[in-house]
């Protein structure tokens, strides 16, 4: 997602986790530490999670509003949550493989 993309005030889940790395001590990963083909392929995971994580959002909103009952769409919120997290796991563990294989 571009910067343009977001609205103000806005983060990306990248952005997050550095100032979470901060705040625990870690130092930043430094930009020139990945060679240009591993930050191209970490982009396309990036790419890849932000447009799964689009599309859950709308068949997510799309199935909500089409449910009136409260019980149904409580389940549907927690099932909406879990497969978020879900996503957003399976592209960290992208990104950290491709950060341990190298520069």
């Amino acid at each position: 997602m571009a910067k343009d993309d977001r609205a103000p005030g806005m983060k990306s889940a990248y952005e997050l986790a550095l100032e979470r790395m901060e705040r625990e001590g870690i130092e930043r990963p430094r930009e020139d530490a990945v060679s240009d083909a591993t930050r191209r392929a970490m982009d396309e995971v990036r790419r890849r999670g932000e447009a799964k994580l689009a599309e859950l959002e709308i068949l997510h909103r799309d199935r909500r509003a089409k449910l009136a009952d409260a019980a149904a769409r409580e389940e549907e919120e927690k099932q909406y949550l879990a497969e978020r997290r879900r996503i957003e796991d399976e592209r960290e563990r992208g990104l950290a493989k491709l950060r341990r294989a190298g520069g």
